[in-house]
């Protein structure tokens, strides 16, 4: 998130910041500050339903999971509870490597891991210029932190990048639900309750007003369906869980 480029669809920055170096400075510094509070919030605003979505793309994976060689990234992966998903699904000869470029969600992270035993690599590294050889693994996810990068196509083509032929990519992001009702629901939730409740808790309004803003300014479902296209991915497919709150789009190399 940190090399500027004019191309591709730019992603969601915070408000009045246009320059991708800017917007990935400020993301970074935003969510290193939420840190020590990340994860009681993240279970807090969502009813604790956060931890369901991530087990469900853990068992949609399941086949590559079982295979003791399969290599797994999962970007942005903040204090890694998706890569800790995906290491209780796999044989231990499997290698779960979570990726994430705020240093201080990888410190927690990191003794998570050391607390339950979980063998996972977590690696300081930026979303649109990674460490890895192309063609390194065989599926690589995203959790909630892909409409934080500051270039959209770029992103998913540093995905299609390391990915294997035949790999798979799955990223879960938030979304505006359909419905009228629902909808007005969870609108006022997210925008006017999620933002003084995380605020409140975590110390920092800025960050709890950022989120629904980046949710409302993220691409549709099926514009997303479009860009994974475009980047390369075939049998690009899009499903809404829980009303329509979330999004699971997955696809392949």
């Amino acid at each position: 998130m940190t090399q500027a480029s004019d191309r591709g669809l730019p992603g969601t920055r915070p408000e009045g910041v246009t320059d991708e170096r800017e917007a990935a400075a400020q993301v970074r510094e935003m969510f290193g500050r939420i840190a020590p509070r990340y994860d009681l919030l993240n279970h807090l605003l969502s009813l604790d339903v956060d931890k369901m979505w991530r087990r469900r793309v853990a068992k949609r994976f399941s086949v590559i999971l079982r295979d003791p060689q399969a290599r797994v990234l999962d970007l942005c992966c903040g204090t890694g509870d998706l890569a800790f998903a995906f290491r209780k699904q796999a044989p231990r000869g499997a290698q779960i490597t979570g990726s994430d470029f705020v240093p201080q969600m990888l410190v927690r992270a990191r003794a998570k891991a050391a607390a339950s035993g979980a063998t996972v690599d977590f690696v300081e590294a930026d979303a649109l210029a990674l460490p890895f050889d192309d063609a390194s693994f065989d599926l690589v996810s995203c959790a909630f932190g892909f409409r934080n990068l500051a270039n959209y196509e770029r992103g998913l083509r540093e995905i299609h990048r390391v990915l294997k032929p035949g790999g798979s990519i799955a990223i879960l992001e938030f979304a505006e639900p359909p419905g009228k009702i629902f909808g007005a629901l969870y609108r006022f939730y997210f925008r006017d309750v999620l933002p003084r409740l995380g605020g409140w808790i975590s110390g920092n309004t800025s960050a709890y007003s950022y989120l629904p803003r980046s949710v409302s300014k993220f691409p549709s479902p099926e514009l997303l369906q479009q860009e994974f296209q475009r980047a390369g991915f075939f049998g690009v497919q899009f499903q809404r869980w829980t009303g329509g709150i979330v999004t699971v789009h997955t696809g392949r190399k």
